[in-house]
């Protein structure tokens, strides 16, 4: 049996649709990157499991290669700064962003997929609509307020060990976004333009060859849904609600992603 199953040396922990499986899609195409396909939810969800439990979901992997996890509600969850830092304070980390808005309307989308009964994105969206109050409880508005999520990352994990993935270039420019992923875990960039192709019908880059079959490979049917239409003029009033946020985060991080 090949190498031993070894605890992630890093970690994508956010956001939800943002472009997490997208990342870890691509990035385990790479040879020195082992990934775990599905999401663990150790650090919120399965904590009480313990450190070997989780250990044992890890694929195996040789001395010169990587092993990385995806759970993108890590980002959102109170505790889960600290319990990484438990198990190792070097852990990299890899937050996947996207516009705040968009974000939301996709969460949205998804959501009513699975409950058509839900209330309109509109009602859920504020506490009070003409006095223009968003309801940040809503999980769909919270998770965008980058800002004040990052705060509790930064009192564990320096900014050097967070890379953040800008969603939008993840589809306008792959190779390019998945170029700085690479040289951020210390691996050599081999994932390359020559990886990737535009699939018109998806809306999204798709890999020329898969990591196990060397067929390619393009995100499942879950993955680009058509968004909900909604009133631009609640578009506005969010957009006005999350600049304040997106700001702050640009600053923090030092990155404009270009929401504004």
């Amino acid at each position: 049996r090949p190498g031993a199953k070894r605890l992630p040396k890093a970690i994508v922990v956010g956001v939800k649709k943002g472009g997490t499986r997208a990342v870890l899609e691509f990035i385990r195409v790479h040879p020195d990157v082992r990934a775990l396909g599905t999401e663990p939810h150790f650090f919120d969800r399965n904590y009480d499991r313990g450190l070997e439990w989780y250990r044992s979901l890890m694929p195996r992997t040789l001395d010169s290669q990587i092993t990385v996890e995806k759970t993108p509600s890590y980002f959102v969850t109170k505790e889960a700064p600290r319990r990484i830092f438990n198990m190792s304070r070097d852990t990299k980390l890899i937050v996947v962003v996207r516009n705040p808005v968009t974000r939301a309307i996709s969460d949205y989308t998804q959501t009513l997929s699975k409950k058509p009964d839900i209330p309109t994105f509109e009602v859920l969206s504020f506490r009070n609509r003409s006095l223009g109050l968003v309801d940040t409880s809503w999980n769909a508005i919270r998770i965008g307020m980058y800002a004040v999520h990052l705060e509790s990352w930064l009192q564990y994990f320096p900014l050097s060990q967070i890379h953040f993935v800008s969603g939008e270039k993840l589809i306008t420019d792959p190779a390019g976004e998945m170029g700085k992923v690479q040289d951020f875990l210390g691996v050599k960039r081999v994932i390359t333009d020559k990886h990737f192709y535009f699939n018109k019908t998806k809306g999204f880059p798709c890999l020329k060859k898969s990591e196990s079959s060397g067929l390619p490979r393009c995100l499942g049917k879950s993955k680009g849904r058509t968004h909900v239409q909604i009133d631009p003029e609640v578009i506005e009033q969010l957009r006005d609600f999350y600049r304040p946020y997106n700001i702050k985060f640009y600053e923090t991080v030092g990155q404009d992603f270009r929401w504004e």
